[in-house]
């Protein structure tokens, strides 16, 4: 996959997630269930899909325990800390955070209203 691809795709299947982090598949699905942080879209086929966000939190992951040598629980607490520090989940859409596209909605919609007035 080139970058091409990966910058036009919203989500990738696990075999793609994997190639794209060269971890193996069940490593992924492993650190799905110690880490809240990796959360795939599930289909009607119950098959995964992964967004950009996802595939940067599992290099993260993996970054920690093979380069800095961590263990899950030390990647695990890093991983808490750094979400906490401002690191927050953005919209893939958008590169806004969750927080900001749902505080500028609000302001859409007060400004709608005030308009109708």
């Amino acid at each position: 996959m080139n970058i091409e691809e990966l910058q036009s795709k919203e989500y990738f299947t696990i075999g793609e997630a994997a190639k794209l982090c060269s971890v193996p598949e069940y490593t992924i699905r492993y650190w799905e269930k110690t880490f809240n942080l990796i959360r795939p879209i599930r289909k009607e086929s119950k098959h995964r899909r992964y967004t950009k966000a996802d595939i940067n939190t599992i290099l993260k992951i993996k970054e920690l325990t093979q380069r800095h040598k961590m263990t899950l629980e030390g990647a695990k607490k890093h991983l808490s800390r750094y979400m906490a520090l401002g690191a927050k989940p953005k919209d893939s859409k958008t590169g806004y955070t969750v927080k900001d596209v749902n505080f500028l909605k609000e302001i859409k919609e007060t400004l709608s209203q005030i308009i109708k007035e």
